[in-house]
């Protein structure tokens, strides 16, 4: 059995994922949760972003037409 160093160091598990943070001690299965977590949120942020869009389309329209 090999040695190892670091068996006495208890291992920080983390459950968010934070921008930039270290990924060195991450598994390759606790890499792909955090892939489709962040792609689930980039869908997330996607439709918010295009529902504001839809609104404020809307409202210029709505503007706009009494204007004239």
């Amino acid at each position: 059995m090999a040695f190892d160093p670091f068996a006495d160091e208890p291992r920080k598990i983390v459950s968010a994922h934070e921008i930039g943070q270290d990924l060195s001690m991450l598994s390759v299965d606790e890499l792909d949760e955090r892939v489709a977590m962040l792609e689930k949120e980039i869908a997330r942020l996607k439709e918010a972003k295009a529902a504001k869009e839809d609104s404020r389309a809307a409202a210029s329209a709505f503007f706009k037409l009494g204007q004239g």
